[in-house]
């Protein structure tokens, strides 16, 4: 969607991840919205509020004291004045302050003036965010309305520590911004969907594994369309080098057999999705160590055992969802494969789609950000043209949400 005329507070709080503040503003300014800044003391340490000045071409508001700015436009002013209030970096000390209720600076000032939706991306150091007080206190914030994205996992800037405490990535914050002003009707509020996404790795040994080409993007299109509409979209998704999409509940595996078991223990629901590109076999015994290559003996067998078959599992399932959906990737007969499929796996859809080399005119799907693909149901094919793996993302989640707008929630 388009964040045209919305205005956006933005509060930058102290921590090295202020610097993807700048980076957001830029982004959410490219989508059409104004942005105002509120910096905290701590932040300006990390970024200058020149530089944050320049990026949203608006005064930079630093003190909750400043003549000017009170008499001007004034905290309670600054509060109200915007559609939705972020918080990035939404540092450990910001979330206490509003959990508790304090307000000795303008940030937190504002924050608890504020009477619009509150949106955090926290940021800190994974001991800080798994510490009891945060947790806490982010039990307090969810409790009271506040709206959160991320933490991600991954190497701390500052400490070269690994684990829960990045700061979502600028269009991760984009995404859920998106999501919270989309004042368009919810018609799957109230579903819960089950979407699978990107590839699975199947261990060869320690260091080798077989896999395929799926980028995961087409999956994790699929799962935030489905979120914007209201669902509640459980993502399994396998190794992928995207972020999570924001609004989704993501779980993270490795093998066919992981994804089999977490999308088995999300039943019951009203709809899955199966976008992943599941390695048909694997080894039937991956080895612990590395296996060396050993001059003149040539490369090791290799024995392959089939995968289970998700789909047509949940398919056939006692539980199965109301609507099920699979993806066909075919590179030859694409259309028999799929209606084949369709009669095998049952499933209501199947989304087929060519990804070799000429999938699309951009040159393969796989790893690419278009898609051509055509809908095959036991009432026919409808073929959809050339467009966006998002825009194929929102026209199937309206597609999945007429399908279920017959059953009771």
């Amino acid at each position: 969607m388009t964040l045209s005329g919305k205005r956006i507070l933005l509060i930058i709080g102290g921590g090295i991840a202020a610097y993807k503040s700048l980076d957001l503003i830029r982004r959410l300014r490219e989508r059409g919205a104004s942005v105002r800044c509120v910096m905290t003391s701590a932040a300006r340490e990390f970024v200058t509020p020149l530089s944050v000045g320049a990026l949203t071409a608006d005064h930079v508001f630093t003190d909750l004291f400043d003549r000017q700015d009170e008499h001007d436009v004034g905290h309670i002013r600054l509060a109200r004045g915007a559609d939705l209030v972020v918080v990035a970096p939404a540092t450990a000390d910001l979330m206490a302050k509003l959990a508790g209720g304090h307000a000795n600076d303008l940030a937190s000032t504002v924050l608890l003036a504020a009477d619009k939706t509150v949106l955090m991306a926290p940021a800190m150091n994974p001991s800080m965010w798994s510490h009891a007080a945060t947790r806490r206190n982010r039990a307090q914030l969810e409790k009271d309305g506040i709206a959160f994205v991320g933490p991600n996992t991954g190497e701390m800037a500052e400490s070269g520590e690994a684990g829960a405490g990045r700061m979502a990535e600028p269009l991760e914050i984009v995404a859920a911004v998106e999501a919270l002003l989309d004042s368009r009707p919810k018609p799957l509020a109230g579903r819960k969907i089950i979407v699978t996404s990107g590839p699975t790795h199947e261990p060869i040994d320690p260091v080798r594994y077989i896999a395929n080409r799926s980028s995961g993007k087409q999956g994790h299109a699929i799962a935030a369309a489905l979120a914007r509409l209201g669902a509640d979209v459980r993502l399994v998704s396998g190794p992928v080098a995207i972020p999570d999409p924001a609004g989704v509940t993501t779980i993270h595996v490795e093998r066919a057999e992981e994804m089999r078991d977490a999308v088995e223990q999300l039943l019951p629901a009203d709809a899955a999705i199966f976008v992943a590109a599941v390695a048909d076999w694997r080894t039937a015994d991956a080895v612990g160590q590395k296996i060396k290559k050993v001059a003149g003996k040539g490369p090791p067998s290799l024995k392959m055992v089939e995968n289970p078959d998700i789909l047509a599992g949940i398919g056939h399932h006692k539980k199965r969802p109301y609507l099920v959906v699979g993806f066909a990737a075919e590179t030859q007969d694409v259309l028999k494969n799929a209606e084949a499929k369709l009669k095998k796996k049952g499933a209501d859809f199947i989304i087929a789609n060519d990804v070799g080399p000429s999938g699309t005119s951009s040159g393969g799907v796989m790893g690419g950000d278009r898609n051509r693909v055509k809908i095959v149901s036991r009432t026919g094919v409808e073929e959809w043209p050339e467009m966006g793996k998002d825009d194929v993302a929102e026209r199937l989640a309206v597609l999945i949400a007429e399908r279920l707008k017959t059953t009771s929630v």
